[in-house]
C-alpha cells in the first residue's frame, strides 16, 4: 500500500525549497509574478504527488519547476512579439540584509543585464545553463529535466558561455567603483548638471526603456552619451527640484530609482566598465514597478 507523506512533512520540505524554485523561475522568466505563478503550480503538483515514489524531493521539485518555465518561456516569447515597445525584465530591490557574499553573486547572476542576456538562449539552453552554472546541477539531473542526452545539455551548456563570455565580463566591475560612479551620476542627474552627465556616459552609450504600452518609452533603444545626456538633462529642465534620485541595490547591483514630484517615476540598472556607463536599462512600467513601489519605503537614500 503507498502512502502519502503527510502534509506537515511535504509543506516543510517544499517551504524549505521555495526560495531556490523561486530563483530557477525567475531567472528563466525574468518576471516575478510569473515566477510566482510557476511556484504556485509545483506546489499544487507537489500535493498531489505520491510521495513514496519520489526518490530525491529536490531533484522533483527542480525538475518540475524548470519544465514548467521553459513552457512558460515558451509562450512568453511568443507574447513578446505582440509587446509594445522594448521588453526588459521586472526588477527586484536586493534585501538590505543579504550578506555581501549573497549580494556579489545575486550581481553575477540575476542582474538585469544578465537576464536580458540570457535572452539570447532557446529555453531549453537557458535552463541547462542555469541549472549547470548558477544552481550546480549535476548533468545526468539536467539531461532528465530537459529531455536530452548529457552529451547535448553539455554542449548546450558550453554554447551559452560562449556566446555569453564577453558581454559577461564587462559587467564584472568591483561594487565598491560602482558604486562611486552610481553616486556621482545620480548626484548629476539631481541637479541637471548636463556636462557631469556627459562626462561619464560613454561616447557610444545606449538607452533601453520599458514602458509596456502604459507610459510614455522609446520604441528602440536612445545611442549615444551625448543623447542620453540631454535626456536626462531636459528632464530637469522639465521638473526642477521634482526630481528625486536615490541609490539602491537592485537585483545584486547599485541602480538609481528616479521619483518625480514624489511618486517613483523610474528604476535604472547600469552596465559600466567601472569609468564609464555603456548600456542603461530603464524600466518605467508601472506593473514591473509595483514590488518597488511596496519595498522602497525601507531603503533609505545611500549618501
Amino acid at each position: 500500500m503507498i502512502v502519502l507523506m503527510g502534509m506537515t512533512d511535504a509543506t516543510t520540505t517544499f517551504s524549505a525549497l521555495r526560495p531556490r524554485l523561486h530563483g530557477i523561475a525567475y531567472r528563466m522568466l525574468g518576471s516575478v509574478a510569473e515566477a510566482e505563478d510557476v511556484v504556485q503550480d509545483i506546489w499544487l503538483s507537489w500535493n498531489g504527488a505520491c510521495q513514496d515514489a519520489i526518490d530525491n524531493a529536490e531533484a522533483w521539485l527542480v525538475a518540475a519547476t524548470t519544465r514548467r518555465s521553459i513552457d512558460r518561456l515558451r509562450a512568453a516569447k511568443a507574447r513578446r512579439e505582440d509587446y509594445v515597445g522594448i521588453w526588459l525584465p521586472e526588477p527586484v530591490l536586493t534585501d538590505e540584509g543579504a550578506s555581501p557574499e549573497d549580494i556579489q553573486e545575486l550581481a553575477d547572476d540575476v542582474s538585469v543585464a544578465f537576464l536580458l542576456l540570457l535572452e539570447r538562449l532557446s529555453p531549453e539552453a537557458r535552463a541547462a545553463f542555469l541549472l549547470r552554472e548558477v544552481f550546480d546541477v549535476d548533468y545526468p539531473e539536467i539531461a532528465e529535466t530537459i529531455g536530452k542526452s548529457e552529451a547535448a545539455c553539455r554542449q548546450l551548456v558550453h554554447r551559452a558561455k560562449d556566446q555569453l563570455r564577453n558581454e559577461r565580463a564587462r559587467q564584472r566591475v568591483p561594487c565598491e567603483q560602482h558604486l562611486a560612479l552610481m553616486r556621482r551620476f545620480a548626484d548629476a542627474m539631481a541637479k541637471g548638471d548636463f556636462y557631469a552627465i556627459r562626462s561619464m556616459l560613454a561616447v557610444d552609450a545606449d538607452l533601453s526603456g520599458d514602458g509596456g504600452g502604459k507610459v510614455t518609452s522609446f520604441p528602440k533603444p536612445l545611442l549615444g552619451g551625448q543623447r542620453i545626456a540631454q535626456l536626462f538633462y531636459a528632464a530637469h529642465l522639465r521638473y526642477g527640484e521634482g526630481v528625486d534620485v536615490r541609490v539602491v541595490r537592485i537585483n545584486g547591483e547599485w541602480s538609481l530609482l528616479r521619483f518625480i514630484d514624489g511618486e517613483l517615476e523610474s528604476a535604472q540598472t547600469y552596465v559600466t566598465d567601472g569609468e564609464k556607463i555603456h548600456h542603461i536599462h530603464v524600466q518605467r512600467n508601472p506593473d514591473k514597478l509595483e514590488r518597488i513601489v511596496q519595498g522602497v519605503q525601507g531603503f533609505d537614500r545611500v549618501s
